[in-house]
C-alpha cells in the first residue's frame, strides 16, 4: 500500500526523469527503507496546511532599472517574469574573503545597529568565534535593539540539545528559534528541505551574506585557526529590503507570529552596483534560479567560471555546460580536491570527468576546505550566495543568492578565484576500472544526494 502510494507520488509530482528513476530503484531495491524516507525528504514543493507562504516582495521600495539598461541581460528579465524582484540600480557591494575581516566586519556592523539585528543561519555552533557574536548581541538585546536569531535545526543540531548558552541574549530580550523542528509533525514538516541561507541584516539597511555560517570554523580572530575558504560579503541599498522579506517571511514560519511587515525606506541610493536577490526553494512557486543559471550557461559567448563545494548537477546542467565548452566558452570548474563529504565526492567525480575529457578545466583547490559558492559570467556579472551547484541547494534547500552586474564587482570575484587558481592543482586522475563503474552507478543516484 505505501510502496503504490510512494510511486504514484513520484509519478505525479514533477521530476526529472533521472530523478524519477533514482526514487523508484531504490524503493524497488530496500522498499521497507527507501519509502518512510521518500515521505519524509523527497518531496520538494510542498503542499497542505502546514505549507510555508511563498515569499512575495513588496514592489513600492525597488528602484528598477530603466528597460533599456537591461536589455543585453536576458537573465534578469527571465527571472523577473518568473516573480523574482527586478535588478536595482543605488546598492554598494563589497566582497569580503577573509574570514578575520568577515569576522571584524560582522562585530561592528553589530555594534553600530540602531534599531534592529535579524540573523539567520544554517549551521551555529557555541565556541569562542559565536560567544563574541552572543555577548555582542546581547549587549545590544539590552540597549533596547530588536535582535533576532534564526538557525536551521538540522544544521545547528548541537546548538538546538543545548540551548543554555542562549540564556543570556533571552533575558536581555532577544529572540530566538530554531527552523522547522523534526520531532513537531514531521511527516508536515519534510526534514529534508533546509533551510541554507545566510542572513545577518542591521537596520534593514545594511546586510551581510554570503556562505559562511556562525562558527569558528567559518570565520574568527587572527589565531592561526585553519578555517574553510568562504565568502561574505556586505550589501547596501534597495536590494537589502529583499533580504528582509526572505527573512520575515522564514521567521514567521518557524514561530507562528503575526505577519508583520515593517520595511525602513531610504531615500539616497547613492552605490554604484545593479543588483538582483534570488530566493529559491520550496517557498518560491517555480524553480526561478535554475532556469536563470541553465540560460547563462546557454547564452554565456566567453566564460563560465564556477566556484562550489559540491558539484552533482543534473543533466541539462552538465549538458549546458559540455555545449557551452563546444562553442569556444571558458569553462573553469574551482572546486575543492576533497571536500568534507566522502560521498558527494564520489557522486561528483563522473560529472567531473566528463567536463575534464572534453577539455574544460577542472581545477581542484588545495588548501583548506573550499566552501564558498560563485558563479561568473562573461563580464556581465556574477552570482554569489548560499546556493551549491548541485541537486540539494538547486531543488530541495532554502536558498538566497545575489546576481551583481557591476564592473567593480567582475574585477573583485575575479581576482580573488585566480587566487585560488594558483593554489590548485588541474584535471582528474585516471581511475581504476572498480571506481569508474561504482562512479558510474552513483550518477544514478546523484538526484538523492
Amino acid at each position: 500500500m505505501f510502496v503504490f502510494s510512494a510511486l504514484s507520488h513520484i509519478l505525479y509530482q514533477k521530476r526529472s526523469p533521472t530523478s524519477m528513476i533514482s526514487w523508484m530503484l531504490s524503493i524497488f531495491f530496500l522498499p521497507y527503507i527507501v519509502v518512510p524516507l521518500y515521505f519524509l525528504i523527497g518531496i520538494r514543493k510542498r503542499e497542505g496546511k502546514h505549507k510555508k507562504e511563498y515569499v512575495k516582495f513588496d514592489h513600492a521600495c525597488e528602484h528598477p532599472l530603466h528597460e533599456s539598461d537591461d536589455a543585453h541581460h536576458a537573465f534578469q528579465n527571465l527571472l523577473q517574469k518568473n516573480g523574482m524582484p527586478p535588478a536595482t540600480t543605488g546598492n554598494s557591494f563589497e566582497l569580503i574573503t577573509n574570514n578575520t575581516d568577515a569576522y571584524d566586519r560582522l562585530l561592528k556592523e553589530i555594534g553600530q545597529a540602531k534599531q534592529s539585528i535579524d540573523i539567520c543561519t544554517y549551521i551555529f555552533q557555541f565556541d569562542t568565534m559565536t560567544q563574541t557574536v552572543l555577548d555582542a548581541l546581547t549587549e545590544k538585546a539590552k540597549e533596547g535593539i530588536k535582535v533576532r536569531l534564526l538557525m536551521d535545526l538540522v544544521g545547528s543540531l548541537g546548538a538546538s540539545f543545548n540551548q543554555k548558552g542562549f540564556k543570556a541574549l533571552k533575558k536581555a530580550g532577544g529572540e530566538v528559534a530554531f527552523f522547522t523542528p523534526i520531532l513537531k509533525r514531521p511527516f508536515q514538516n519534510y526534514i529534508n528541505l533546509r533551510n541554507h541561507r545566510k542572513i545577518y541584516l542591521f537596520d534593514q539597511t545594511t546586510l551581510l551574506s554570503g556562505g559562511m555560517n556562525l562558527s569558528n570554523e567559518y570565520m574568527g580572530e587572527a589565531d592561526g585557526t585553519k578555517r574553510w575558504e568562504d565568502l561574505l560579503y556586505c550589501l547596501k541599498g534597495p536590494s537589502v529590503y529583499h533580504f528582509y522579506h526572505i527573512f520575515q517571511n522564514d521567521w514567521i514560519y518557524a514561530t507562528k507570529e503575526e505577519k508583520n511587515i515593517e520595511l525602513k525606506i531610504e531615500e539616497s541610493c547613492e552605490g554604484e552596483s545593479r543588483v538582483q536577490v534570488v530566493p529559491s526553494g520550496p517557498d518560491i512557486p517555480t524553480d526561478a534560479l535554475y532556469e536563470a543559471l541553465l540560460n547563462a550557461i546557454y547564452n554565456a559567448k566567453k566564460r563560465i567560471w564556477i566556484v562550489t563545494p559540491y558539484f552533482v548537477p543534473d543533466e541539462n546542467m552538465i549538458q549546458a555546460l559540455v555545449i557551452a565548452h563546444h562553442k569556444g566558452v571558458d569553462i573553469k570548474l574551482i572546486t575543492p580536491k576533497n571536500s568534507d563529504h566522502l560521498l558527494a565526492d564520489m557522486g561528483r567525480s563522473a560529472y567531473m570527468r566528463e567536463l575534464d575529457e572534453i577539455g574544460a578545466d577542472v581545477v581542484l583547490y588545495e588548501g583548506e576546505m573550499l566552501h564558498a559558492k560563485a558563479i561568473l559570467f562573461d563580464n556581465v556579472g556574477g552570482m554569489v550566495g548560499s546556493v551549491n551547484f548541485d541537486n540539494r541547494s538547486l531543488f530541495l534547500n532554502y536558498e538566497v543568492v545575489t546576481f551583481v552586474y557591476s564592473p567593480q564587482f567582475i574585477e573583485s570575484i575575479e581576482s580573488w578565484m585566480n587566487g585560488l587558481i594558483n593554489h590548485s592543482s588541474r584535471g582528474m586522475e585516471k581511475p581504476s576500472k572498480l571506481r569508474e563503474a561504482f562512479e558510474n552507478v552513483m550518477k544514478v543516484f546523484a538526484p538523492l544526494l
